[in-house]
């Protein structure tokens, strides 16, 4: 059987169910723009925290982020050479905002860091070229870390994503995974004085944040009287998502790292390896939570979208 004839035998037996699954976003190709989105988050976080810890190590890790970020996007697509179409929309479509914002953010970062790392680079730190990639940078970074919740609440046709909490959510996910970026980057070049501590504290509060909007949310899906919205919910606590949940999420992503903070908070101000396991631990959890969330995406019904409204 062919990609395609076994593309089409799916997608014949998921319009037989009332409740279909969305399978365009986290299946086959699907599954490099969750990456992507992933990175991109990341990337956004660790500039904004790098510029606050004053940590070039952790604005470096941000850019790099952002580049993987974009190649995983052009993985999505199924022409990527064609990718300058991706701005195209920009009145319309979150996507095109997005890439234009990952674009900035790039440019931005390259003129920004290149005097940061290379001495003798052609233009200095204090330059006119070196400021214009500051700000480039820093509209690139709210982009990145703004926009990618918006991408998922502007799909009306999955209940499930159209939250008001949802790009909130994904912004708390930014910082949290800025915040892992820098305790990874923190166990190979020491931050500013003290920032050990104060990482762990952030990480810390964004985390209890990032839990009750997202129980909020999910309650709210729950108890809307929406069959898609509450499949959806049952698909991830209690379906084909519910393993990346529990395990990828809250075990990997909060209690693992969470009991390495309350274990040995003192101790870790010395151990600078497990501030790399925490942060690490955050980040994938945090992919698997993006991961799952996306999967379990389900469809309004179809003949719930083509009735006509009165």
């Amino acid at each position: 059987m062919t990609t395609q004839t076994a593309k089409y035998e799916q997608l014949i037996q998921d319009l037989r169910v009332q409740l279909r699954p969305q399978r365009e976003w986290g299946e086959g190709r699907g599954l490099f723009l969750v990456i992507g989105h992933f990175l991109n988050g990341i990337a956004g976080g660790a500039w904004l925290m790098g510029l606050i810890f004053d940590s070039v190590a952790g604005l470096s890790v941000a850019f790099v982020m952002a580049a993987l970020g974009g190649l995983a996007h052009l993985g999505f697509l199924g022409r990527p050479e064609r990718f300058w179409r991706m701005v195209s929309r920009m009145k319309s479509a979150w996507i095109s905002r997005g890439f234009l914002g990952l674009s900035l953010f790039l440019a931005g970062a390259f003129l920004y860091l290149v005097p940061q790392l290379i001495p003798a680079a052609p233009w200095s730190a204090g330059s006119l070229i070196a400021q214009t990639g500051y700000v480039l940078a820093f509209v690139g970074m709210i982009t990145l870390i703004g926009y990618m919740g918006f991408v998922y609440t502007a799909s009306k046709a999955i209940p499930f994503w159209n939250s008001p909490l949802h790009p909130v959510l994904y912004i708390g996910h930014a910082l949290r995974g800025g915040v892992a970026a820098l305790l990874v980057v923190a166990a190979f070049s020491a931050p500013a004085g003290g920032a050990e501590q104060e990482l762990l504290w952030m990480w810390i509060a964004v985390t209890s944040t990032v839990a009750v909007l997202f129980a909020i949310e999910m309650h709210g899906a729950f108890t809307s009287g929406n069959e898609a919205a509450r499949g959806s919910v049952r698909t991830l606590l209690a379906g084909s998502m519910a393993v990346y949940f529990y395990i990828g999420t809250l075990a990997v992503g909060v209690a693992v790292p969470a009991w390495l903070v309350f274990s040995g908070w003192h101790s870790l101000l010395h151990a600078r390896d497990f501030m790399a396991l925490i942060g690490v631990a955050s980040a994938v959890g945090d992919f698997f939570l993006k991961y799952s969330v996306i999967r379990a995406g389900t469809h309004l019904p179809l003949w719930t979208r083509l009735r006509p409204q009165i």
